[in-house]
């Protein structure tokens, strides 16, 4: 028999609304999810919300379960926390996440969904997809022990990355971010905060989440010689300048993109993408990763809530959505 659901659409750029839907029942091998909680991404949906897909890269930036095409309308999202109410006997009544657009309930095969450890909270398992690329970020940088390492860029992504650096023994971590109300959730995290550079010249390692040209040339200029930015940040169709004159060649610098789409090819013949969200799970373990959750709406606002979001006017590291069986 059919269920009953909802889903949030980007009808337009800048527009969404819900929309009334329905799944079946599940099948062999699949599962009937009733959404908890889901998280807002302020990066990547943002730019979907705006409608900054490129055309170029309207195929590689398809979410999982996306409905619909870019710039719309379409159904998207990927940091979804439910509980499962029907389907595989062996994952019923666990709490799991998908990687899933915001939907009251839906059906997906049960290979999609990974279990909640008992010890995450729901709310803040959404945070899973976020701490997957950050655990994809270190494994192609492969930090050492006792380097100094900046992230500039306090949001969902740059605080991930810091606090899983901030596990490193010996490894010093600053966080850099324009604003200042941002320092409260480094001290959370257990990192150093600035927003005037304090270190130029003087890291090993520089991680970009800023998502700005400001941003990428302020990481250029706290490498130390022969340091590596680690580029996390999207642009969309947005152009950003970076000069590559003075110390860039001389000091040989260098800038490597890291992207969750595929696991870092130092781990990619050892883990599968399923086992990174799954130990990105286990790593919310961790009380400090709440300081990320920084606000929360109701399923019913997010029409109204998504476009102060992709605007700024509305300030969060990782704004929740709550459902009625979420609580």
């Amino acid at each position: 028999m059919p269920h009953d659901a909802r889903a949030f659409w980007v009808t337009t750029p800048g527009c969404g609304e819900i929309r009334a839907t329905t799944e079946a029942d599940p099948g062999p091998d699949e599962v009937l999810v009733r959404t908890l909680f889901s998280g807002v991404s302020r990066g990547t949906e943002a730019l979907v919300f705006r409608g900054g897909i490129p055309p170029s890269q309207s195929t590689s930036m398809r979410a999982p379960f996306q409905e619909g095409e870019f710039p719309g309308p379409v159904k998207y999202g990927y940091l979804n926390v439910g509980r499962v109410v029907a389907g595989d006997e062996r994952l019923r009544g666990r709490t799991v996440f998908c990687l899933y657009p915001h939907q009251t309930v839906y059906v997906v095969p049960a290979a999609a969904v990974v279990p909640v450890p008992d010890q995450v909270p729901a709310r803040r398992a959404v945070l899973a997809g976020t701490v997957e690329t950050a655990v994809n970020a270190l494994w192609d940088a492969a930090p050492l022990v006792g380097d100094r390492v900046a992230v500039v860029g306090a949001g969902m992504v740059g605080c991930c990355v810091a606090r899983l650096l901030a596990g490193i023994p010996g490894v010093d971590v600053m966080l850099y971010d324009v604003d200042g109300s941002r320092a409260e959730v480094a001290r959370l995290l257990g990192v150093g905060f600035a927003c005037a550079p304090d270190r130029v010249g003087d890291c090993d390692l520089v991680f970009h989440a800023s998502t700005s040209g400001d941003g990428l040339r302020l990481s250029l200029d706290l490498l130390a010689d022969e340091g590596r930015v680690v580029e996390l940040s999207w642009y969309g169709d947005t152009p950003v300048e970076v000069g590559l004159g003075g110390r860039f060649h001389s000091a040989r610098l260098g800038i490597v993109a890291s992207q969750v789409g595929m696991v870092a090819p130092a781990r990619r013949g050892r883990r599968s993408p399923r086992d990174r969200l799954a130990l990105a799970l286990g790593l919310l373990r961790d009380p400090a990763f709440d300081a990320l959750l920084s606000g929360t709406s109701t399923f019913d606002e997010l029409p109204r809530v998504l476009p102060r979001l992709a605007d700024g006017t509305l300030s969060a590291v990782c704004h929740t959505i709550s459902y009625p069986d979420g609580g």
